[in-house]
């Protein structure tokens, strides 16, 4: 199961928002070999482009660390309608029997605060 976390971004500013993950163990997870995936959305069912989008998701070197670093930057943060937002963070690796497993790790709400200056 994955854990909530609602955040907030400002239009037109860069956001960077740090993960840690760790095991059942309560150990850092190694993350090495595993892909990180995080799209925000204004509703579950939004299908129009406007209304999606993709965060920029990366696992932080070294790998073994558990540390994942979820950005946009000032132009995309820009684009986006202000308001509430859903999104989710989904983690995926190949086992050692070649099959793809996907866990959500993270998800909730994103409040997109309007900007005044542009």
């Amino acid at each position: 199961m994955s854990t909530y976390e609602d955040l907030e971004f400002d239009q037109g500013a860069d956001v960077a928002v740090a993960l840690e993950c760790i095991d059942a163990s309560g150990a850092v997870k190694n993350l090495t070999n595993h892909t990180i995936t995080a799209k925000m959305k204004r509703t579950y069912k939004s299908t129009e482009a406007s209304d999606i989008q993709a965060l920029n998701a990366i696992v932080v070197s070294p790998s073994t660390g558990g540390n994942i670093t979820l950005s946009l930057t000032n132009t995309q943060t820009g684009a986006l309608r202000a308001g509430r937002w859903v999104y989710d963070v989904e983690m995926s690796f190949v086992d050692s029997d070649s099959n793809t497993i996907i866990e959500r790790i993270l998800q909730g709400q994103i409040t997109v605060n309007p900007q005044v200056t542009v």
